[in-house]
């Protein structure tokens, strides 16, 4: 990414294989991998639906500075688009 940023996916690729190394050298079960690697998926979803409300709120605005409302609408749109409030 040209901004330096790291994305939701980006992230979440990292976390993954970090966890899988901490099963490797023991530090974790296979019932917390499960369980931190859920956690991390959920973060990862809440972190990419930003991503994509202030992605729409730039292109369409050109700027952060936008009314409340406005962020509302996007969630909303992204909630009917994508499922619901799953994360």
């Amino acid at each position: 990414m040209s901004n330096n940023k790291q994305s939701s996916v980006e992230w979440y690729s990292v976390k993954r294989d970090v966890l899988e190394i901490e099963v490797r050298l023991g530090k974790l079960s296979a019932n917390e991998y499960a369980e931190e690697l859920a956690k991390a998926e959920q973060q990862a979803k809440a972190m990419h639906k930003e991503e994509i409300i202030e992605f729409a709120i730039n292109f369409t605005y050109g700027t952060k500075r936008v009314g409340e409302s406005i962020k509302k609408d996007f969630i909303k749109l992204y909630n009917e688009t994508y499922g619901g409030n799953k994360c």
